[in-house]
């Protein structure tokens, strides 16, 4: 779906600022791998056959109407998840380390990127257990990540998951290493612990995952996203790239993982890619505004902070309510890329863009 809409929003943002760009999302530039569609409004109505979906059930069309229960197989799936990731990561020597990675690693959270490794891979043909090693990667490397945001010479923050962040508890030092070695096991998780995948798709999964990490991706976007704290003049233009890297890209990165390790067609891949981005930027939206709207206590996390800082956000050059408009249209282009797809086995990822969307902490 064309993004035109948003260019309408963004009229209405503060008429002091007349810099404000047609806010063009998801480009064709090569590297972006997301092009935005030139569907007619007509091709724009929504066409996955879920007509309304709450939190915990949907009904999949041509399904017999069976429900299918979001809440019941978000549980299973993160169960299942927090029981491998325990088990990836034993206490041994040197203890100190291997603390501070488990402190981290095991200390609750969502787990968005692992359950959508392995929904994705069951959508396109593959398994669960085929995946897990990948998915705990992944929440490997989404640890270390927040470890290192959350150090003095990033975003400096106390507080993470409801519990002092890691460096308050183990020291700096510590930190910083415990982040290095979870990103390292992820890596050496994948490659030796993914079993029932043919070599070269572990090999396409590993090098997809490296990139959207990387330079190209989180770590790129990081840099850009700490040149700009303090600055009046961040465009929104600016920002979505900040936040296509640093957040959209290990969404998809992770889609894409689970998708070339659960078999994929190269059509499906790609459909999953937009999928994932369209989320990636969705949750982020959704995390400025809550940002602004909630309280430490109800996020698990330092409320405020943005503001605090200085920090260009979305509702800081939209609004609040334009935010939300901007984060319901993601949220339905993101399920719009399920098309085509089973409802059924669909229904998992359907039923996720709404729970990033919805979502209160």
């Amino acid at each position: 779906m064309s993004f035109v809409a948003v260019g309408t929003l963004l009229k209405s943002c503060s008429r002091s600022r007349s810099r404000c760009p047609p806010f063009q999302i998801l480009r064709t530039a090569k590297n972006i791998h997301v092009p935005v569609s030139l569907a007619s409004p007509e091709q724009q109505r929504p066409i996955f056959p879920f007509s309304s979906l709450s939190d915990s059930a949907v009904c999949a069309e041509g399904t017999s109407k069976l429900p299918f229960s979001f809440k019941a197989y978000m549980a299973q799936k993160i169960d299942a998840i927090n029981q491998a990731l325990d088990a990836a990561v034993p206490l041994k020597e040197p203890r100190k380390i291997h603390e501070a990675m488990r402190y981290s690693l095991l200390a609750g959270g969502k787990r968005i990127c692992p359950f959508l490794c392995i929904a994705v891979s069951e959508l396109v043909g593959g398994t669960e257990s085929m995946v897990m090693p990948a998915a705990c990667a992944l929440e490997m490397i989404h640890a270390m990540s927040l470890i290192h945001d959350d150090l003095p010479c990033m975003d400096n923050d106390d507080i993470r998951r409801g519990q002092p962040t890691s460096h308050k508890v183990f020291g700096e030092a510590v930190a910083v290493l415990a982040g290095d070695a979870l990103l390292a096991l992820a890596f050496q998780h994948i490659a030796t612990l993914t079993v029932g995948v043919p070599p070269e798709r572990i090999v396409r999964g590993i090098g997809e995952l490296g990139k959207f990490i990387g330079a190209e991706g989180v770590v790129g976007g990081q840099v850009v996203d700490l040149s700009s704290k303090g600055q009046s003049d961040v465009s929104l233009e600016q920002l979505e790239f900040i936040h296509l890297r640093k957040t959209a890209a290990m969404v998809e990165g992770t889609a894409v993982l689970g998708a070339v390790l659960g078999g994929g067609s190269d059509d499906e891949i790609e459909k999953l890619r937009t999928f994932a981005r369209y989320t990636g930027l969705l949750f982020q939206v959704v995390d400025d505004i809550l940002d602004v709207t909630k309280s430490s206590v109800e996020l698990g996390k330092t409320a405020g902070k943005d503001l605090l800082a200085d920090n260009i956000t979305y509702p800081k050059l939209m609004g609040i309510e334009k935010s939300r408009e901007f984060a319901e249209k993601l949220k339905k282009d993101a399920q719009e890329q399920l098309s085509g797809f089973d409802p059924q086995k669909a229904a998992p990822l359907f039923a996720l863009a709404h729970y990033v969307a919805q979502r209160s902490k």
